[in-house]
């Protein structure tokens, strides 16, 4: 890991970008935190539009954490920002797109060609980010993840261990052979669903939250679209990570 650059936010949040190999990625840490124990860490995903696209939705999740006595840490996913195109995705996103202007429904095989490689790609590079951010002295456990593509917060919820609970957004397509690796995730969730989001499938989402094998799990559904979630279910979100990281 190699911090390129680094900034202090007004209220004393300290910014800093890295590069991870290729991966570009920004840290978060709590003002007092250099003089202070190692703090938790939440990973915060975010939908494949670019880390600037994303940045000012990003860096208020980040100063919510840091308010909460945690750093925050976000990575570019395959295929986005400043990354090299990726053909396949580029070709996958183009067949949801016509088939949404269509009007036709959004079958399989483009949600599988869309989601299921970026699964593959992302979540090692997930993990990597975790081996370096995790060797920083002011970054300790434990880990939490938040938002982003669910596939890859499912993924991750079963292959890595070192995360020990996790707030998902129910707003991206669902390929079927996810709600088997659903069944496996055994840490406490906290799942955000809009009501009302254009581009969930509501009904995906209610079964993949249903699929979940955790014994702790809680689905907080408020009306609205994709970008209307209201301030008291950010809150709430806030509340399960203090609960389980602090």
């Amino acid at each position: 890991m190699q911090f390129t650059s680094e900034q202090r936010l007004d209220d004393g949040v300290l910014e800093r970008e890295f590069t991870l190999g290729e991966i570009p990625g920004i840290l978060w840490t709590p003002g007092a935190a250099s003089a202070s124990a190692p703090v938790p860490l939440i990973l915060l995903g975010h939908p494949p539009l670019g880390l600037r696209g994303m940045y000012p939705r990003l860096v208020d999740r980040a100063r919510q954490a840091a308010a909460d006595g945690f750093a925050a840490a976000t990575i570019e996913l395959p295929g986005s920002g400043d990354r090299p195109r990726w053909a396949a995705a580029e070709q996958a996103r183009a067949e949801l797109r016509r088939a949404m202007e269509a009007g036709e429904p959004i079958g399989d095989e483009i949600i599988d060609a869309l989601v299921l490689p970026l699964v593959e790609r992302a979540v090692p590079e997930w993990q990597a980010a975790l081996d370096a951010l995790l060797a920083l002295p002011e970054i300790g456990g434990p880990v939490g993840y938040s938002g982003g593509v669910i596939s890859i917060g499912t993924r991750l919820a079963v292959v890595e261990p070192r995360i020990s609970a996790a707030v998902l957004f129910a707003g991206s397509f669902v390929p079927r052979a996810m709600f088997e690796e659903a069944r496996r995730v055994t840490i406490p969730l906290h799942v955000l669903l809009q009501w009302d989001d254009e581009g969930n499938d509501r009904q995906a989402a209610l079964d993949l939250f249903d699929a979940f094998g955790s014994k702790e799990k809680t689905l907080h559904a408020n009306m609205g679209g994709h970008t209307g979630v209201p301030q008291f279910a950010g809150d709430a979100a806030a509340r399960f990570f203090t609960r389980h990281l602090s």
